[in-house]
């Protein structure tokens, strides 16, 4: 069974998916982790995040202990994942693993649940169950702020307010597989949910996919 979570960042849907697959005993892929670790991996090479020869490069190559880096959360290396995701090469070149997770879950686990900003629309059109989850910018943002904060960073809320935006108009605008919800995608606003309420629902649409036809 392959679930898709789809949605902007600091939704939810991170925690949702992780949360599933613990449940289900799937195994379970952030997708945006692989390009947190090619936009980290751009950094660190002294290089920008948006030129791409640098972003190309580390996607060929990626660099899988980065995914267990701690600056992997950092929200530097978020704003650069959200660059080097709007070319099309990137993205091209990290596919082809996405689609082998999905298809066989590592640990012969019985699924796979995926999270990111395509998973139903490009990465697998073909999952069992798709959701796009979503919440306010202004929500979003504040959710944000908070993670950092419990990093012990400061973060100034129309600072981060701005770059949520900024994202979202990166991850919906890009030319290649722009963020949005699958045609056949339930669609879950968490704006006034908490993460228990979310877990719920979502896990009754898995139940209820999982029982014979």
């Amino acid at each position: 069974m392959i679930i898709a979570i789809d949605g902007p960042a600091a939704a939810g849907k991170g925690t949702l998916a992780r949360r599933l697959a613990d449940h289900f005993g799937f195994a379970y892929l952030d997708t945006g982790s692989l390009y947190r670790a090619v936009g980290l991996a751009v950094l660190r090479a002294g290089k920008k995040p948006d030129d791409p020869n640098a972003a190309q490069y580390a996607s060929l190559n990626l660099d899988r202990g980065l995914l267990r880096d701690p600056d992997l959360r950092e929200e530097r290396t978020g704003i650069a994942a959200s660059k080097v995701a709007a070319m099309p090469e990137v993205r091209a070149n990290l596919l082809e693993f996405q689609r082998n997770f999905a298809s066989q879950p590592p640990g012969g686990k019985p699924g796979a649940v995926l999270d990111g900003r395509d998973v139903g629309t490009v990465v697998c059109p073909q999952a069992n169950l798709k959701l796009f989850i979503t919440a306010s910018p202004e929500v979003r943002a504040k959710r944000r702020c908070l993670e950092i904060q419990a990093r012990g960073h400061t973060a100034e809320f129309e600072e981060i307010l701005a770059d949520v935006r900024a994202r979202d108009d990166r991850d919906m605008n890009r030319a290649d597989a722009p963020m949005k919800p699958a045609e056949d995608a339930l669609l879950l606003d968490t704006s006034e949910l908490d993460i228990d309420a979310v877990f719920l629902r979502a896990a009754a649409l898995v139940t209820e996919r999982l029982k014979p036809q």
